[in-house]
């Protein structure tokens, strides 16, 4: 089992930054491949960003390319998500998740079904 809980969320205004944490528990962290996924009220669940346990490559979804840097530290058990240029649209609450998927296409990691274990989320609100 792995415990994963998220952190720095809040409320910020467009173009300002927040930089979210999710620390892990109860595995080897070094072994998970770590993803953001993002839920705004009404929609689907949408992949962010995520870095394997491989070789730590990352990778993003098109809407936060250039703007958002994902990143992790393995003595810490924890992955960042740094959000920058944030806009209204990022509204949502955001998860990480876990998983050991490895793979170099992007679209393996945009699948919730290969995470294993998903965090509580925490809420981003970006006012305009």
């Amino acid at each position: 089992q792995v415990q994963l809980v998220e952190s720095g969320g809040g409320l910020v205004q467009a173009g300002g930054s927040l930089r979210l944490a999710c620390t892990a528990s109860g595995r080897t962290f070094s072994r998970l491949s770590m993803g953001w996924f993002l839920q705004a009220p009404g929609k689907e669940r949408e992949f962010v960003a995520a870095i394997n346990w491989s070789d730590g490559s990352t990778y993003y979804a098109d809407s936060v390319k250039g703007r958002f840097t994902v990143s992790r530290d393995n003595a810490k058990n924890t992955v960042h998500l740094q959000m920058n240029s944030l806009k209204p649209e990022d509204t949502a609450v955001y998860y990480c998740a876990a998983g050991t998927v490895v793979s170099t296409y992007r679209g393996s990691y945009e699948l919730g079904r290969n995470y294993d274990y998903w965090g509580q989320g925490t809420q981003v609100t970006v006012s305009s």
